[in-house]
């Protein structure tokens, strides 16, 4: 292993283009060293930001023959692939950073985790929102007891997208893993999973509301926790009206916030990374509130400043942990348990019951 890992990158797509190629050129001890897409027009995008040294192959079997080149597999493919290409890297003997959701079931996972953990090499999971503003800044206020014995927790991705984009995110197909449950429903159950603990209930209702949609484009899972909190989530492509991201309430106060975290958006727009102190900060008239008995809109309650949002701080926790200095940031049983969750959903919400797990 070199001083500085070299990173091999599968697929040059939304994710891999906006999130994980600009966050490990990013990251001080990780380069992008080869990218796998046949795309002459993504080849030739990739080159332009990342540098003529920036190697391509056309097929990720190509990463796995020059194994000993490389540090570390990233994959950013769609997500069917995630399966079979994680365990080709691991088979050869690479560490290995999967985007959500790592599989289409539990145990697919567990088997990919089974596999890491007897090949002694880390497989991660890009849970990128767990480094969210919002989030981070609610992890605070519940560690500092500000909002006093959490009851319920409230979280949305809402979007208005009347229109369908089409690709394998709105595929009907069951192979394809798409639809909203499984895309930004990885988001909010990790991130409920991650302040609160297990899961021992979840009720889900998923429908399909645009015309010509194939798979879920409006989905609510209530979750109940073994600790007793209860976590509404809710995600949206048909949403007219957003709801607040977060509404948080406690025995002692609640905390609102509205509007998402800007690091998406300023990656998409072109924006890196910088060690300005400007990086995923957002401006005073979108902090949340805490407060009780009173509403945020009518300036109820005390504005919360939001913490900086720090997507590139999963990276660095990547690369400190391939080199044995740190935990691995997100785990596949976390992502597993996350995955638990998901799949009870799908079948609460085919049956119209609740489920233990």
């Amino acid at each position: 292993m070199t001083s500085t890992l070299r990173v091999g990158l599968v697929g040059y797509g939304l994710a891999g283009s906006v999130f994980h190629a600009p966050l490990i050129a990013a990251t001080e001890g990780l380069t992008l060293d080869t990218v796998v897409t046949s795309n002459p027009e993504r080849q030739a995008q990739a080159r332009a930001e990342f540098g003529d040294g920036l190697r391509f192959t056309a097929s990720p079997d190509e990463l796995w023959e020059r194994a000993d080149e490389l540090d570390l597999i990233v994959i950013a493919s769609p997500n069917k692939t995630h399966v079979p290409l994680a365990t080709a890297a691991l088979k050869a003997g690479l560490p290995v950073v999967v985007d959500k959701p790592i599989a289409g079931t539990a145990a697919e996972a567990r088997e990919l985790a089974a596999l890491a953990d007897e090949r002694g090499l880390l497989l991660s999971v890009f849970q990128n929102r767990r480094w969210d503003n919002d989030f981070l800044t609610l992890q605070k206020l519940i560690a500092d007891g500000e909002l006093g014995e959490i009851q319920r927790f409230e979280s949305r991705f809402e979007r208005w997208r009347p229109q369908l984009k089409g690709g394998w995110r709105e595929s009907g197909n069951p192979e394809e893993i798409g639809g909203l449950l499984y895309d930004l429903g990885s988001h909010v159950v990790d991130q409920a999973l991650t302040l609160f603990g297990p899961a021992v209930q979840v009720y889900a209702e998923a429908d399909v509301r645009r015309p010509n949609a194939e798979t879920d484009d409006d989905t609510f899972i209530a979750v109940t926790h073994a600790n007793g909190v209860r976590s509404h989530l809710y995600v949206s492509a048909t949403t007219a009206q957003l709801g607040p991201r977060f509404r948080v309430l406690g025995s002692r106060a609640g905390f609102v916030k509205y509007g998402l975290d800007p690091q998406e958006a300023d990656l998409k727009d072109g924006k890196r990374p910088s060690a300005d102190g400007t990086w995923g900060t957002e401006p005073e008239s979108l902090w949340g509130r805490v407060g009780s008995g009173e509403s945020p809109l009518t300036g109820g309650g005390r504005p919360e400043p939001s913490l900086a949002g720090d997507y590139p701080a999963y990276y660095a926790a990547v690369a400190a942990a391939v080199r044995g200095d740190a935990p691995n940031p997100v785990t596949a049983h976390e992502a597993a348990s996350a995955l638990d969750v998901l799949e009870a959903a799908r079948r609460s919400a085919r049956d119209g019951v609740a489920v233990q797990l």
